[in-house]
């Protein structure tokens, strides 16, 4: 099993969540984080907050380091469904800009339904 984690806008949110739920992944956990890539603040970031987008606001508030609001999508899927979940996640946020997001794929040992106790592949199976 892989755990994907997927670092993404906050405006791709919806549309990557329907997407998933469109390629039969319809199970995942979402969270709020603040965050920071590599790269500086650049002009196009004014130029958002000019046109009232939150992200833009919101990185040009503090004075500390930026930190940047973005959403932590969580999905475990079967190994062979992984590559089918990045690609999907990809598809939807790849603009070739920075602050696209970050994917990471991870080894999952074993998952457990609380409910009935099932293990493994079968905890993830939709009941």
């Amino acid at each position: 099993m892989k755990r994907i984690i997927a670092i993404i806008r906050i405006a791709q949110m919806n549309r990557t969540r329907q997407a998933l739920v469109d390629a039969g992944f319809s199970s995942f956990t979402v969270r709020k984080v603040l965050g920071r890539g590599k790269g500086q603040v650049d002009f196009r970031v004014l130029h958002g907050a000019e046109e009232g987008h939150a992200e833009a606001i919101a990185r040009l508030k503090d004075d500390g380091p930026m930190l940047v609001p973005k959403r932590m999508m969580t999905i475990v899927v079967n190994d062979e469904d992984a590559p089918k979940v990045v690609q999907t996640v990809i598809a939807v946020n790849q603009t070739g800009q920075r602050g696209d997001g970050k994917i990471f794929v991870q080894t999952i040992e074993d998952a457990i339904r609380i409910r009935t106790g099932e293990r493994g592949s079968d905890a993830l199976i939709q009941a």
